[in-house]
């Protein structure tokens, strides 16, 4: 099983590096997640603003798991989750793996590139 989750986030972080010509790691996977999620023009983002960001796609890609559920958007047409359950005390290669799974899943229900993953 643990092979098959690798083979996925090769393949995964590969699409996405050839897409972007650039070494994605996570955090930047997330971004671009967060930039999908928030689907409005962006000139420049201040550094709070990219954290935002970032937390957009948190929230985006643990909704499926249970862990947030989408409110709607503010007067700024910003996206906004709320809670709903807490996360589980995880270890950092838990978390991560959580994270890497979980951006497997948004990409295959959100990107026609990944849907035979």
């Amino acid at each position: 099983m643990e092979i098959e989750f690798e083979k996925k986030w090769v393949k995964v972080k590969k699409l996405l590096d050839e897409r972007f010509d650039n070494d994605m790691d996570v955090q930047a996977i997330l971004f671009v997640i967060g930039l999908q999620e928030l689907g409005v023009s962006v000139t420049k983002l201040n550094k709070d603003q990219k954290i935002d960001v970032m937390h957009i796609a948190v929230c985006a890609i643990l909704e499926p798991y249970g862990y947030y559920e989408y409110e709607g958007r503010d007067k700024d047409d910003w996206p906004h989750w709320v809670a709903t359950k807490k996360l589980p005390r995880l270890s950092q290669l838990e978390q991560e793996r959580l994270i890497k799974e979980s951006i497997i899943s948004y990409l295959k229900e959100h990107s026609e590139a990944m849907v035979n993953l």
